[in-house]
């Protein structure tokens, strides 16, 4: 069983001591490829590390996490365009919108959005979105650039049945992670009535970490029991669930650079 994780942050420091281990039970766990989101300029170094550590196992994306647009925003897009400039990377990511926490820089984060789209757009390129606390903004946001053939992933999806409708009409996938296997999280109920045609598996390594493992430090291998869950929620086998999900990740993340990987 071949599978991929489309957001893992395996570059933290989380993994600074046992990453060899880490990517040994991901691999004998049939994961494949594991593609890398970037944060910000602080993590671009440790990231493309890690890229060229495992090469065409682990692969980079590049943006800035709505997060993190703080005071600098100037110059941490500048950043990330320097990179995209002297590089190809797979996908732009990831960006988005993120309320949960702060909206001192709201306006800041709706430009970085913006202008990350626009660059994904001329690069032919897709986004992985991360939202938290906007999901109908960042479905508006997204509406217009989809509309011109933008594609790409909403990461983490947890959202209602409705906005998984909105999103596939957009034409974006749903990344599909650890919150599948919570008690009272309501995804698998959304996805029952969703085709797996738009779903993408990931973890989100640290974080987001499965049952029964939740509350723990979460690792690529951990996919298997997403994959479980989701079989038993869409009432297919393990080996279903992998294949289709492995084959939209591969369409999504499809260049001829990377062809090879």
């Amino acid at each position: 069983m071949t599978i991929i994780d489309t957001h893992a942050h395996l570059y933290s420091e989380e993994f600074q001591v046992d990453i060899d281990l880490v990517m040994d039970r991901a691999q004998k766990a049939g994961v494949s490829k594991m593609y890398l989101p970037a944060i910000d300029s602080s993590e671009t170094e440790s990231m493309l590390a890690l890229e060229q550590r495992f090469p065409g196992v682990c692969i980079a994306m590049m943006g800035l996490h709505p997060c993190y647009v703080k005071e600098n925003v100037t110059a941490e897009l500048a950043h990330v365009k320097s990179w995209l400039v002297k590089r190809d990377f797979v996908a732009i990511g990831e960006i988005g919108l993120d309320f949960y926490w702060d909206k001192t820089f709201t306006n800041q984060q709706y430009e970085a959005f913006d202008i990350q789209m626009q660059w994904a757009l001329e690069l032919n390129r897709p986004i992985v979105i991360h939202t938290r606390n906007a999901m109908q903004e960042t479905i508006n946001r997204v509406k217009p650039f989809a509309q011109k053939g933008l594609k790409g992933i909403f990461h983490c999806f947890s959202g209602s049945a409705e906005s998984a409708k909105q999103i596939i009409d957009l034409g974006f996938l749903l990344g599909i992670g650890g919150v599948i296997t919570y008690k009272n999280a309501g995804l698998p109920e959304v996805l029952e009535n969703v085709s797996l045609e738009h779903m993408v598996l990931e973890t989100d390594a640290p974080y987001l970490t499965p049952v029964p493992f939740r509350g723990k430090r979460n690792e690529s291998s951990y996919l298997s029991y997403i994959i479980t869950k989701l079989a038993e929620v869409k009432g297919i086998s393990e080996e279903e669930v992998a294949r289709i999900t492995t084959l939209n990740a591969e369409m999504i993340f499809q260049h001829p650079i990377f062809a090879a990987r």
